[in-house]
């Protein structure tokens, strides 16, 4: 489901009540390919609620260039909450997810393995407040910036 930033404050603080493990990760998820399925099938294992903190549009062109997204912020919702691991879909436009991080307060912080985890962002944050964060190792040579590139040559 795809969840407003005012929304999601008050399902996150729900789901903590409940007693509820939540799961967050972030990313552009501009052309999903069987990499991001792997990754988010393996953080859904980390706890019981999995949100994705998506890039607008504006914050993936600011990452990656006028020539991205691919697909609009939409389009890329709609594909990741089709998505059998993924419950909640939340859009922010910051240069980082620092401050839906801190507004979600995520017992799991999940990103990929080519960051350490003192260059997450939030990772201070949620090991602060009682959380851990892990990283997963991605599938060699599945990449959305790849595929783009084949797709272009």
């Amino acid at each position: 489901m795809l969840l407003s930033r005012d929304t999601i404050s008050r399902v996150a603080l729900e789901l903590k009540l409940h007693s509820k493990k939540i799961v967050f990760t972030n990313g552009c998820f501009d052309v999903i390919h069987s990499g991001h399925i792997h990754y988010l099938t393996e953080a859904k294992k980390l706890g019981d609620v999995l949100i994705i903190g998506l890039n607008t549009d504006d914050s993936v062109r600011r990452l990656k260039g006028n020539n991205r997204p691919i697909n609009n912020q939409h389009d890329r919702a709609i594909v990741l909450d089709a998505l059998k691991p993924v419950d909640v879909v939340v859009l922010f436009d910051e240069e980082t997810p620092l401050e839906l991080i801190k507004i979600i307060n995520p017992d799991v912080l999940v990103k990929g393995a080519d960051y350490k985890i003192e260059e997450i962002v939030g990772a201070d944050f949620v090991q602060q407040n009682g959380g851990n964060v892990v990283t997963i190792e991605y599938i060699k040579g599945k990449s959305s910036t790849a595929i783009i590139n084949k797709m272009k040559s």
